[in-house]
């Protein structure tokens, strides 16, 4: 049913409330997919009990560096976007990523007796994850700069054919 002056129907809702839904809609999805993404990748390369967790450690040194480099181009590189942070960021690398993973490997490498390696896995999963997170924001904003000269060469244009 038209509004009474003849425009379309408005929702009753307050815009902020059927934002916070799409934000958490893309924020669900990412969570999906990310997580999907490390239990496919933990069957794919699983790590025996006794073992260092190699696959949790790769995925979450990974995450890192792609978390860092994604905040570059959302916050430093990109145009202002909603859902981008919350779906890559949020949803998909802090489902692939995860505290949890980490510490269940940590304490089934102490229940085997295996101390060393599991200080190994939370002090070097630290530090790596740590020069990950360097390095995936240096890379971004060398890519900003380089899309800055770019943009100075092309006249002043900042962004690709998709944004006009």
């Amino acid at each position: 049913m038209p509004e009474p002056d003849g425009g379309p129907v408005r929702s009753r809702e307050p815009l902020r409330a059927r934002l916070r839904r799409g934000v958490l809609a893309v924020v669900a999805l990412g969570g999906l997919l990310g997580g999907t993404a490390r239990y496919a990748l933990g069957l794919a390369f699983p790590a025996p009990a006794e073992t260092f967790p190699l696959t949790t450690f790769t995925i979450n040194v990974s995450g890192s560096f792609l978390l860092a480099l994604l905040l570059v181009y959302v916050l430093e590189i990109w145009p202002p976007t909603r859902y981008v942070r919350a779906f890559a960021g949020v949803g998909f690398l802090g489902s692939f990523t995860t505290f949890s993973t980490w510490m269940v490997d940590t304490d089934r490498l102490l229940g085997h007796g295996h101390h060393t390696a599991a200080a190994v896995n939370v002090f070097g999963s630290l530090a790596a994850g740590l020069a990950a997170t360097v390095l995936g924001l240096a890379v971004g904003r060398l890519a900003r700069a380089r899309r800055a000269r770019s943009a100075t060469r092309r006249g002043g244009r900042r962004y690709g054919w998709w944004v006009r």
